[in-house]
Protein backbone atom coordinates (compact mmCIF):
# COMPACT_ATOMS: atom_id res chain seq x y z
CA UNK A 1 0.00 0.00 0.00
CA UNK A 2 1.37 3.52 -0.85
CA UNK A 3 1.44 6.52 1.33
CA UNK A 4 -2.11 7.79 2.10
CA UNK A 5 -2.27 11.37 2.16
CA UNK A 6 -4.80 14.41 2.56
CA UNK A 7 -3.87 17.35 0.02
CA UNK A 8 -5.95 20.31 0.92
CA UNK A 9 -6.37 22.72 -2.33
CA UNK A 10 -8.07 26.09 -1.55
CA UNK A 11 -9.58 27.94 -4.46
CA UNK A 12 -6.23 29.34 -5.67
CA UNK A 13 -5.19 26.02 -7.19
CA UNK A 14 -8.16 26.99 -9.91
CA UNK A 15 -8.22 30.42 -9.58
CA UNK A 16 -6.80 32.60 -12.33
CA UNK A 17 -3.53 33.31 -11.37
CA UNK A 18 -3.89 36.95 -12.35
CA UNK A 19 -7.52 37.74 -10.61
CA UNK A 20 -7.42 35.24 -8.47
CA UNK A 21 -11.12 34.31 -9.44
CA UNK A 22 -12.95 31.97 -11.61
CA UNK A 23 -11.79 28.43 -12.55
CA UNK A 24 -9.02 28.75 -14.93
CA UNK A 25 -8.49 25.42 -16.79
CA UNK A 26 -4.48 25.91 -17.19
CA UNK A 27 -4.21 25.86 -13.67
CA UNK A 28 -6.56 23.22 -12.79
CA UNK A 29 -4.69 21.31 -16.05
CA UNK A 30 -1.61 21.57 -13.97
CA UNK A 31 -2.72 20.37 -10.23
CA UNK A 32 -4.22 17.77 -11.63
CA UNK A 33 -1.35 16.46 -13.74
CA UNK A 34 0.95 16.75 -10.64
CA UNK A 35 -1.63 15.00 -8.83
CA UNK A 36 -1.47 12.03 -10.96
CA UNK A 37 2.36 11.84 -11.29
CA UNK A 38 2.73 11.28 -7.59
CA UNK A 39 -0.50 8.61 -7.46
CA UNK A 40 1.42 6.82 -10.65
CA UNK A 41 4.43 6.62 -8.83
CA UNK A 42 2.06 4.79 -5.67
CA UNK A 43 0.43 7.44 -3.73
CA UNK A 44 -3.25 7.33 -2.45
CA UNK A 45 -4.19 10.77 -3.14
CA UNK A 46 -7.82 12.36 -1.20
CA UNK A 47 -8.70 16.21 -1.44
CA UNK A 48 -10.45 18.60 0.17
CA UNK A 49 -11.36 21.33 -2.14
CA UNK A 50 -11.88 25.19 -1.17
CA UNK A 51 -14.18 27.30 -2.93
CA UNK A 52 -12.80 30.95 -2.27
CA UNK A 53 -11.96 31.83 -5.91
CA UNK A 54 -15.94 31.78 -6.64
CA UNK A 55 -17.65 32.77 -3.14
CA UNK A 56 -15.91 32.89 0.14
CA UNK A 57 -18.53 33.09 3.18
CA UNK A 58 -16.27 36.11 5.31
CA UNK A 59 -16.17 38.26 2.08
CA UNK A 60 -17.95 41.74 2.13
CA UNK A 61 -20.18 40.12 -0.73
CA UNK A 62 -21.85 38.54 2.14
CA UNK A 63 -22.26 41.56 4.55
CA UNK A 64 -25.90 41.76 5.87
CA UNK A 65 -26.53 37.83 5.06
CA UNK A 66 -27.27 34.96 7.26
CA UNK A 67 -23.74 33.81 7.79
CA UNK A 68 -24.89 30.14 7.56
CA UNK A 69 -26.53 30.92 4.26
CA UNK A 70 -23.37 32.49 3.42
CA UNK A 71 -21.59 29.57 4.56
CA UNK A 72 -23.61 27.14 2.73
CA UNK A 73 -23.02 29.18 -0.88
CA UNK A 74 -19.33 28.66 -0.04
CA UNK A 75 -19.81 24.68 0.42
CA UNK A 76 -21.66 25.18 -3.03
CA UNK A 77 -19.17 26.68 -4.61
CA UNK A 78 -16.55 23.91 -3.54
CA UNK A 79 -18.53 21.50 -5.78
CA UNK A 80 -18.30 23.03 -8.50
CA UNK A 81 -14.34 22.97 -7.74
CA UNK A 82 -14.33 19.37 -6.60
CA UNK A 83 -16.46 18.67 -10.55
CA UNK A 84 -13.60 20.61 -12.86
CA UNK A 85 -10.87 19.06 -10.24
CA UNK A 86 -12.93 15.70 -10.87
CA UNK A 87 -12.65 15.91 -14.52
CA UNK A 88 -9.04 17.07 -14.97
CA UNK A 89 -8.06 13.96 -13.21
CA UNK A 90 -10.14 11.67 -15.23
CA UNK A 91 -8.12 13.29 -18.07
CA UNK A 92 -5.10 12.94 -16.48
CA UNK A 93 -5.74 8.98 -16.66
CA UNK A 94 -6.96 8.65 -12.60
CA UNK A 95 -10.24 7.12 -11.70
CA UNK A 96 -11.49 9.87 -9.51
CA UNK A 97 -14.67 9.73 -7.26
CA UNK A 98 -16.29 12.88 -5.40
CA UNK A 99 -17.86 12.90 -2.19
CA UNK A 100 -19.89 15.49 -0.62
CA UNK A 101 -21.08 16.28 2.33
CA UNK A 102 -24.16 17.65 0.85
CA UNK A 103 -26.53 15.14 -0.54
CA UNK A 104 -26.71 15.86 -4.43
CA UNK A 105 -27.05 12.13 -5.96
CA UNK A 106 -26.72 13.65 -9.52
CA UNK A 107 -23.57 14.84 -9.24
CA UNK A 108 -21.36 13.09 -6.62
CA UNK A 109 -21.50 10.21 -4.18
CA UNK A 110 -22.84 10.99 -0.50
CA UNK A 111 -19.24 11.02 1.99
CA UNK A 112 -19.06 7.46 3.63
CA UNK A 113 -16.22 6.92 5.20
CA UNK A 114 -15.57 3.42 4.74
CA UNK A 115 -16.10 3.87 0.76
CA UNK A 116 -13.88 6.54 1.16
CA UNK A 117 -11.30 4.42 1.90
CA UNK A 118 -12.34 1.56 -0.17
CA UNK A 119 -11.79 3.86 -3.21
CA UNK A 120 -8.10 4.91 -1.80
CA UNK A 121 -7.30 1.23 -1.43
CA UNK A 122 -8.50 0.52 -5.09
CA UNK A 123 -6.02 3.78 -6.36
CA UNK A 124 -8.76 5.99 -7.02
CA UNK A 125 -8.32 9.62 -6.35
CA UNK A 126 -11.43 10.95 -4.00
CA UNK A 127 -12.67 14.70 -4.05
CA UNK A 128 -14.35 15.72 -0.63
CA UNK A 129 -16.46 18.48 -1.71
CA UNK A 130 -18.69 20.75 0.71
CA UNK A 131 -16.60 20.79 3.70
CA UNK A 132 -18.04 19.28 6.08
CA UNK A 133 -21.48 19.81 5.65
CA UNK A 134 -21.79 22.31 8.45
CA UNK A 135 -21.69 25.91 8.48
CA UNK A 136 -19.07 27.97 10.75
CA UNK A 137 -16.43 25.63 9.83
CA UNK A 138 -13.74 26.12 7.05
CA UNK A 139 -12.63 23.80 4.61
CA UNK A 140 -9.53 23.39 6.76
CA UNK A 141 -11.43 21.98 9.69
CA UNK A 142 -12.79 19.37 7.04
CA UNK A 143 -9.54 18.34 5.73
CA UNK A 144 -8.46 17.74 8.81
CA UNK A 145 -11.67 15.44 9.92
CA UNK A 146 -11.54 13.62 6.34
CA UNK A 147 -7.25 13.13 6.84
CA UNK A 148 -7.94 11.39 10.47
CA UNK A 149 -11.02 9.77 9.04
CA UNK A 150 -9.26 7.94 6.16
CA UNK A 151 -6.08 7.37 8.25
CA UNK A 152 -3.86 9.70 5.99
CA UNK A 153 0.01 9.69 7.29
CA UNK A 154 -0.29 13.75 6.85
CA UNK A 155 -2.51 16.64 6.04
CA UNK A 156 -0.79 18.71 2.92
CA UNK A 157 -1.69 22.43 3.10
CA UNK A 158 -1.21 23.71 -0.45
CA UNK A 159 -1.12 27.02 -0.47
CA UNK A 160 0.79 30.50 -2.31
CA UNK A 161 3.61 31.11 -0.49
CA UNK A 162 6.52 28.37 0.60
CA UNK A 163 6.17 27.67 4.34
CA UNK A 164 5.06 29.12 7.35
CA UNK A 165 7.01 32.55 8.78
CA UNK A 166 7.22 34.15 12.25
CA UNK A 167 5.29 36.89 10.92
CA UNK A 168 3.60 38.40 7.61
CA UNK A 169 6.36 38.02 5.29
CA UNK A 170 4.21 40.80 2.92
CA UNK A 171 4.36 43.09 6.22
CA UNK A 172 7.26 42.22 8.34
CA UNK A 173 10.86 42.23 6.54
CA UNK A 174 12.49 40.31 8.86
CA UNK A 175 10.17 37.73 8.95
CA UNK A 176 11.47 33.93 9.03
CA UNK A 177 10.60 30.91 7.73
CA UNK A 178 9.91 27.96 10.00
CA UNK A 179 11.17 24.56 9.03
CA UNK A 180 9.00 22.95 11.48
CA UNK A 181 7.40 24.15 14.87
CA UNK A 182 4.75 22.31 17.22
CA UNK A 183 1.22 22.26 17.15
CA UNK A 184 1.01 24.45 20.65
CA UNK A 185 3.43 26.55 19.09
CA UNK A 186 1.52 27.18 16.10
CA UNK A 187 -1.77 28.09 18.56
CA UNK A 188 0.24 29.73 21.06
CA UNK A 189 1.65 32.15 17.97
CA UNK A 190 -1.97 32.65 16.32
CA UNK A 191 -0.06 32.41 12.69
CA UNK A 192 -3.43 32.16 11.43
CA UNK A 193 -2.04 29.67 8.16
CA UNK A 194 -5.22 27.55 9.44
CA UNK A 195 -7.77 27.46 12.18
CA UNK A 196 -7.05 26.45 15.53
CA UNK A 197 -10.33 23.66 15.21
CA UNK A 198 -7.75 21.93 12.35
CA UNK A 199 -4.62 22.25 13.91
CA UNK A 200 -6.39 20.96 17.53
CA UNK A 201 -7.63 17.84 15.91
CA UNK A 202 -4.16 17.43 14.10
CA UNK A 203 -2.63 17.52 16.88
CA UNK A 204 -5.26 15.00 19.02
CA UNK A 205 -5.03 12.28 16.25
CA UNK A 206 -0.83 12.76 14.83
CA UNK A 207 -1.39 14.21 11.93
CA UNK A 208 1.35 16.00 11.00
CA UNK A 209 0.60 18.71 8.39
CA UNK A 210 2.61 20.05 5.76
CA UNK A 211 2.45 23.58 4.21
CA UNK A 212 4.07 24.40 0.99
CA UNK A 213 3.48 26.42 -1.90
CA UNK A 214 1.96 24.87 -4.81
CA UNK A 215 3.28 27.88 -7.41
CA UNK A 216 6.09 25.99 -7.63
CA UNK A 217 6.25 23.26 -10.74
CA UNK A 218 6.87 20.01 -9.21
CA UNK A 219 6.09 20.79 -5.70
CA UNK A 220 2.69 18.85 -5.28
CA UNK A 221 4.71 15.66 -5.97
CA UNK A 222 7.58 16.77 -3.90
CA UNK A 223 4.98 16.80 -0.94
CA UNK A 224 2.80 14.13 -1.61
CA UNK A 225 6.26 11.54 -1.99
CA UNK A 226 6.61 12.89 1.62
CA UNK A 227 9.96 15.01 0.48
CA UNK A 228 10.89 17.37 3.06
CA UNK A 229 9.62 20.84 1.43
CA UNK A 230 7.76 23.84 3.36
CA UNK A 231 7.29 23.78 7.15
CA UNK A 232 5.64 20.87 9.05
CA UNK A 233 3.82 21.29 11.89
CA UNK A 234 3.93 18.27 14.33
Amino acid sequence: MGRRVLLKLSGEAFADPVTGYGIHPATVKRVATEIAEAANAGAEVATVVGGGNIWRGVSEHAQGMDPANADYMGMLATVINALALRDALEHAGLETRVQSAISMQQLAEPYIRLRARRHLEKGRVVVFAAGTGNPFFTTDTAAALRAVEVGAAALLKASKVDGIYSADPKLDPDAKKLDELSYMDFLSQELGVMDATAITMCREHGVPIVVFDMTVAGNIVRAIAGEPIGTIVH
